[in-house]
């Protein structure tokens, strides 16, 4: 069975993994590149320029990444039954001495470990690659940078091809599975950083001052926050409170639009004149790993539930 599983998948996984093999080289080479050039960087001073130069880049690379999960789930996972129920080859499969049960589990497993396996050697490269732009960057909790580093495009992969796995024996029909399991898996992964991944973990809870050197560079809202005085990179602010000053009284809210006029960094200067401060929820830097562990757990359990219902559901298929 496991023998057959591989002969069946032989074409997608060589096409995949040549291309994997020409990107393989291209980041090996970025890699080596960025590192060069970020030492002579700090050397000079100039990590702004730095990572101006490489963003467009690595942006495109984290682009590509992020949709490989859902493509491993489009074209390897929804055909993985669809187009045997389609085709009518089941019948010959299933009128032998193997089980429709395990048939499934055997190809399930075989899929998912190559997607996998695939999937984590792209996020390897990808990571060690970018990995001195992201310690200049600080922001790998925003959602593009966190969903392509390290195991989360791992589990996301398992999820998506199981899921299209689940969706072609459910259709019946190979191209209405593939196109519903792109847009499902889609529509997970923008809704998971905003609504679930913000309740994984108990924000810790600050109070940032509001000078007016914060106010030009708006860090209270952006992934470097500055809380109570020290300098958080890599921190994740996840909402904001109203406005007090220092010793909590409630702002002269006349005073305060006083200032939202003029040229910014005169208001600037006169809202930081108020002694204000927000209270933030915030995730340090230092949370960054439970997330991924929490995060591919519940994308991993995701897709052993809907490798379940699969697995009750061919029963009757």
């Amino acid at each position: 069975m496991t023998w057959l599983a591989w002969r069946q998948i032989r074409t997608q996984l060589l096409v995949t993994g040549a291309a994997l093999a020409v990107l393989a080289v291209y980041l090996v080479v970025l890699g080596v590149q960025i590192r060069e050039e970020h030492h002579d960087a700090v050397a000079s001073g100039s990590l702004r320029e730095f990572q101006a130069r490489y963003q467009a880049r690595l942006y495109l690379l984290d682009a590509l990444l992020l949709v490989t999960p859902a493509l491993l789930g489009m074209f390897w996972g929804a055909p993985l039954v669809a187009r045997e129920l389609e085709s009518g080859t089941h019948r010959l499969v299933w009128n032998q001495s193997v089980s429709r049960r395990r048939w499934l589990l055997v190809r399930l497993a075989v899929v998912c470990a190559a997607a996998a396996a695939l999937t984590g050697l792209f996020s390897l490269l990808l990571t060690w690659a970018a990995s001195p732009y992201d310690a200049v960057a600080a922001d790998r909790f925003t959602a593009l940078l966190f969903g392509t580093r390290n195991l989360a495009p791992v589990a996301y992969t398992c999820c998506a091809v199981v899921l299209g796995a689940l969706i072609g024996l459910l259709l019946r029909r190979t191209v209405p599975a593939m196109a519903l399991t792109a847009l499902l898996f889609a529509a997970v992964q923008v809704a998971v950083p905003s609504v679930v991944r913000p309740h994984l973990s108990t924000p810790v809870h600050g109070s940032q001052a509001m000078s007016a050197e914060v106010i030009r560079n708006l860090s209270f809202l952006g992934a470097e926050a500055d809380v109570e005085g020290l300098s958080a990179p890599n921190a994740w602010v996840v909402s904001t409170s109203r406005l007090l000053t220092a010793d909590g009284r409630t702002v002269d809210l006349d005073r305060y639009h006083g200032c939202l006029s003029g040229q910014f960094d005169v208001m600037a200067q006169c809202v930081a004149a108020l002694d204000l401060h927000v209270d933030v929820a915030y995730h340090p830097g230092g949370h960054y790993w439970r997330f991924q562990w929490l995060e591919s757990l519940l994308f991993l359990a995701s897709a052993l539930a809907l490798a379940g219902v699969a697995l009750w559901r061919i029963r009757v298929a």
